[in-house]
């Protein structure tokens, strides 16, 4: 008997019987991180749904604009993830933002308190809005929105700010409700050399 949790309570395929597209993006991910996110297995049951979700996560997360880098976007999963209570967003992000921002701290400062953590102005105004909009979205204005762009984000940014956060509560809810742990892998992650 494993002393694992199981990936999720829903089924998990195994990777051969995959779509060929997922098989190779599967593989594309575990060959360049070392291993699969467990949340790749747990969504693959619905194949559509799956390439949706990871096709609107690369086109969210997957680039530096004027206003929101990598890491930038990776900080704000981070601390909506946090508000959400999704421990598997929150660790596996957490590692993203220690390589992208290349800071061992930061992720653990913003998961346990953003407010506290040394963030710029620029990314302090951009967490406090996205995380008022993951937890209360009826109490975000179009003043906040504007304070964003004050702070040098384009229209684009703005609206990426409120994508990612709608993704990551998409997110955050469905590793809840599939029982999705976060990988071992993304503990250390950024926290001690690559082997």
């Amino acid at each position: 008997m494993s002393d694992q949790p199981p990936i999720s309570r829903f089924p998990v395929v195994p990777l051969a019987e995959l779509p060929a597209d997922l098989r190779a993006r599967f593989a594309e991910v575990a060959d360049r991180s070392g291993f699969l996110p467990n949340v790749f297995a747990a969504l693959a049951w619905r194949p559509a749904e799956a390439r949706a979700f990871f096709a609107l996560h690369d086109a969210l997360m997957d680039k530096d604009t004027p206003g929101l880098s990598q890491a930038d976007r990776e900080v704000l999963v981070v601390a909506t993830s946090a508000a959400n209570g999704c421990l598997y967003c929150v660790v596996a992000h957490g590692a993203l933002v220690r390589i992208r921002a290349r800071d061992r701290y930061l992720a653990d400062q913003v998961a346990v308190d953003w407010r506290k953590a040394p963030l710029s102005p620029r990314l302090r105004a951009v967490v406090e809005v996205g995380v008022l909009l993951a937890v209360d979205p009826v109490r975000v204005t179009a003043e906040q929105q504007a304070g964003l762009r004050g702070h040098g984000l384009t229209e684009g940014d703005v609206w990426d700010v409120g994508a990612i956060v709608a993704l990551f509560a998409l997110s955050n809810r469905l590793v809840h409700w599939a029982a999705v742990p976060p990988n071992e892998e993304f503990h250390l992650l950024g926290r001690v050399p690559r082997t």
